[in-house]
């Protein structure tokens, strides 16, 4: 009897439009560089999910490669890039079409997860192995914001081998990455001295934390609070400035920065490397079940504002997310009613 490779199943309950757009430069450059564009609708292949996207979490990795390599670097950069290119690595939505083999989705099922450099879209595909479901209580703005973000802060308290009791800082602590892992550390037992700018200590108090400045004075108020020194540090900013937090006492080897620049590398720094998975994922969306974890959503743009967003990342450390959005359609009897 003959084989035949199944189809890809799709969703009936929508309409699929033939194309969809996504979020592209053509250039290295200033966040006007991006454009939104009509592409073909991607189809799911084996072993993928096709993702009707409803946000996209706004990343400063997302910033760093659309202004691309260095002065001295870009004449061999723009050589070995093809444009156009795209962006976004972490996203939520609505599945619409399930690739042979899929078993472990269901047309029409919530879910989030991570896709290097696509998910500035209307729709992606994405294998199995990087998505889980949404958590119900999850709105479509943080899952769409959490996926990369969350592992991040995951992968570096788990690296430095955070515990109960201990005393860790995290510098840079009302960032999106920052702040996810103040709530990681408190869940896992430990105390936090967060610095970060005077505006957000209310809400670092909120998230059980210790709150200090960002700058020498912090480093003072830090010391106060631990003069026999942290067990931990994680630098959540990726600026060369934390070199100055150093001192605070930690082993060497249970120091993390997100900054990969000369400074860190001469004191001999860890920087965190990407330590995705699917079981970490369902981790963080587990403990958002169990004790409300949460990354924090400071701003929200439509899709085709995205070069809006970059720029909103652009003006400097804040507190929490920039999320691109995907606002469904409203029906057209909807609109005649309202009309």
């Amino acid at each position: 009897m003959a084989l035949h490779h199944a189809e890809p199943r799709a969703s009936h309950t929508a309409p699929v439009p033939p194309r969809v757009k996504a979020v592209v430069f053509d250039r290295y450059g200033p966040a006007d560089v991006l454009r939104a564009i009509d592409l073909p609708m991607p189809q799911a292949g084996p072993g993928e999910i096709r993702v009707r996207v409803r946000a996209a979490g706004v990343r400063p990795g997302d910033i760093a490669l659309r202004r691309g390599p260095g002065a001295n670097d870009a004449a061999r950069g723009d050589a070995l890039t093809a444009f156009p290119r795209r962006l976004g690595n972490e996203f939520a939505g609505v599945v619409d079409q399930l690739g042979d083999g899929v078993r472990d989705f269901a047309l029409g099922d919530e879910v989030m997860g991570w896709a290097a450099a696509m998910s500035y879209a209307e729709a992606l595909t994405v294998p199995v192995a990087q998505v889980v479901r949404k958590p119900l209580t999850m709105s479509w703005a943080v899952a769409g914001a959490l996926p990369s973000t969350g592992q991040s802060a995951h992968a570096a308290l788990r690296e430095l081998r955070v515990s109960a009791g201990e005393t860790v800082l995290i510098h840079g602590a009302a960032s999106g990455i920052g702040s996810v892992a103040v709530q990681l550390a408190r869940i896992w037992g430990a105390r936090v001295i967060a610095s970060a700018a005077a505006a957000d200590h209310d809400y670092l108090h909120s998230l059980g934390a210790h709150p200090v400045g960002d700058g020498e004075a912090g480093i003072a108020q830090a010391r106060a609070l631990a003069p026999r020194g942290m067990d931990a540090v994680f630098d959540a900013c990726g600026e060369e400035t934390f070199a100055d937090w150093i001192g605070m006492g930690a082993d060497a080897a249970r120091i993390v920065t997100l900054c990969d620049c000369e400074r860190t590398r001469r004191l001999g720094l860890r920087t965190l490397r990407s330590q995705r998975s699917r079981e970490r994922l369902a981790e963080l969306a587990s403990l958002h079940e169990r004790h409300g974890l949460l990354v924090h959503v400071r701003e929200m743009f439509p899709l085709t504002r995205a070069a809006e967003a970059h720029r909103a990342v652009e003006r400097g450390p804040a507190r929490g997310k920039v999320v691109l959005m995907v606002y469904e359609a409203i029906p057209l009897p909807l609109l005649r009613l309202s009309a």
